[in-house]
């Protein structure tokens, strides 16, 4: 029998702030959300957003409170990329969008001490 890893609150707790901040981000920049943390069998999208230019967004989003083990980018392994990109064509199947263009953007988001953050936006990397 597998073992079932259930995450502790205080990290889904900081995911969940990562994710939000990148949602503000997104949308201070006349970016749309269409959909969070949408999930089938295989995985989790994050962020799905469409950008003022029609282009649709996959948006992975890695925080970290801390650099005690590497960035919040290095999270995510070429695993993590190919399940991402399979993810993408999943969505856009389920919601008949199978033309047009798609990226996946990848975000670090890093909590400083004294409340702040930091981050790291990179868009069509996959």
């Amino acid at each position: 029998m597998a073992d079932i890893k259930i995450p502790d609150s205080k990290k889904l707790i900081l995911g969940q702030f990562g994710e939000d901040m990148v949602v503000k981000f997104l949308e201070l920049r006349g970016v749309r959300i269409l959909e969070r943390n949408w999930r089938i069998k295989e995985g989790e999208i994050d962020i799905v957003a469409l950008y003022p230019n029609g282009t649709l967004a996959f948006v992975e989003v890695k925080t970290r409170s801390s650099l005690a083990f590497g960035e919040p980018l290095e999270a995510i392994t070429p695993a993590k990329a190919a399940r991402l990109q399979r993810l993408s064509l999943a969505w856009r199947a389920c919601h008949a969008r199978r033309w047009g263009s798609f990226q996946i953007d990848c975000v670090g988001v890093l909590m400083q001490h004294d409340g702040s953050y930091i981050i790291e936006y990179r868009a069509n990397v996959l």
